[in-house]
């Protein structure tokens, strides 16, 4: 267990297995890279969700390749970001709002901190659920409603699996839709491949108005999810739960690095397929800024098989993701204001604001991409504590970061907050 100089363990919370005096636990520390791998493929599920889609799909058929520069950044980014949350939860046994909960000594600015980090989570839910009742449109002609309904109640059943069966279970469910995304986004690629010297322009940073300031806003908030970086580092937390010792801790961070950068590989091809496909087959056609129209383009230029398959693929992004998203609102809930709501009550109260948009007939694509801006004006408020807890000895002892680590971090969390500022200003004055 990492201590500061005076030797104290207060930033770890005193029942965790972390902070128990026992021998070090050998089959952690001599087990398979496989079997060490699971938390960073959960936490990716954020990174696919039906923001993901709307947004990518959005900026590839009214830009073409012009973001794709914005793809690549957030995923590199991405994988520094989810390294640091879930060294954080190995290392201390505790989750990050579980530690600012503590550190917050004042309630109000507790309060105040968990009221900004629910909202991201309920902007999360509401891109997931749609997502979910658009796809369900698109597969069987439901009601967009009637989808939002079937999409919440699938996701408590498995909610079910992570509060029965436990974290082991709830990952190979998570890691099956998870292939079922990766195949369904990137499909269509092959079929329709881009034109490799649009592909390397697009890496050239640049915008063309402030739509284009928006959807990159929305990208990056739906690749950089605030949620995942609170989800993370409760996930490795629950998933080595009894461990200690030197070589165990460096063994589970080796793999760590494996898992997130697995992870991190799937969540960045299928986003750049997606953008890709939109900006090969979709750009120039008349309606493809909605997912509704997208999937008619599909059928039309691609074949109804590939517009399926990519509505499947819609559905177990919904899915997936919709149930990773109450899992981290309510370890805010509980890290933060130290209240502990059962996972399926919580779901039910989230799916309300979902259904209330749905059915008031809302645009369900711009619905997706607005929520996918909100989730990036939360990035800062998650990404800050967390390249600052990681940098503290007294919290992480010998695993503290490198100082080039906490650069690259504080770089990314002023990138962000920088494109959020511009964005602001571009809106409120009409430029």
């Amino acid at each position: 267990m990492p201590k500061d100089d005076a030797g104290t363990q207060d930033d770890v919370r005193p029942d965790s297995p972390r902070a128990a005096s026992s021998p070090e636990i050998t089959t952690v520390a001599s087990s398979r890279l496989l079997w060490l791998l699971g938390p960073a493929l959960v936490a990716g599920v954020a990174y696919l969700d039906p923001g993901n889609v709307a947004s990518n799909m959005t900026a590839g058929a009214r830009y073409g390749y012009l973001l794709v520069w914005v793809v690549v950044a957030g995923n590199v980014m991405a994988w520094l970001i989810q390294y640091l949350s879930a060294k954080l939860g190995i290392v201390t046994g505790t989750s990050l709002p579980e530690i600012l909960g503590v550190r917050m000594r004042r309630p109000l600015a507790r309060r105040l901190y968990w009221v900004q980090a629910e909202l991201v989570a309920m902007a999360t839910d509401l891109a997931e659920i749609i997502g979910g009742a658009v796809a369900l449109h698109l597969l069987f002609g439901l009601p967009l409603l009637a989808g939002g309904v079937i999409t919440g109640v699938i996701s408590m059943i498995v909610l079910t699996v992570q509060t029965r069966r436990g974290p082991r279970t709830f990952e190979r469910v998570i890691v099956a839709l998870l292939l079922i995304i990766a195949v369904g986004f990137t499909a269509g690629v092959f079929i329709s491949p881009p034109d490799a010297g649009g592909v390397v322009s697009g890496l050239v940073p640049r915008f063309e108005g402030t739509n284009s300031v928006l959807l990159a806003a929305s990208i990056l908030g739906a690749t950089i999810m605030p949620h995942a970086i609170y989800a993370h580092s409760a996930l490795a937390r629950d998933r080595f739960p009894a461990w200690q010792g030197e070589k165990a801790t460096r063994r589970l961070l080796w793999a760590t690095k494996w898992d997130v950068s697995i992870a991190m590989a799937i969540a960045g091809t299928v986003n750049l397929s997606i953008l890709l496909l939109a900006a090969s087959a979709l750009q120039g056609v008349a309606g493809t800024d909605t997912l509704e129209g997208a999937y008619a383009a599909l059928a039309t230029t691609l074949g109804p098989a590939v517009a399926t398959i990519f509505a499947v693929g819609l559905l177990a992004s919904g899915l997936a993701s919709t149930s990773v998203g109450a899992y981290a609102g309510a370890e805010i809930m509980h890290g933060l204001l130290h209240v502990r709501v059962p996972l399926l009550a919580r779901r039910v109260v989230t799916l309300i604001p979902a259904l209330l948009i749905l059915g008031a007939g809302f645009d369900p694509t711009q619905a997706l991409v607005l929520s996918q801006v909100v989730l990036s004006f939360g990035i800062p408020f998650a990404l800050i504590p967390l390249v600052w807890l990681t940098a503290q000895r007294g919290i992480l002892g010998t695993y503290t970061n490198r100082w080039f680590t906490t650069v690259a971090g504080a770089v990314c969390a002023l990138l962000l907050v920088a494109l959020n500022v511009v964005l602001l200003v571009l809106l409120f004055t009409g430029a």
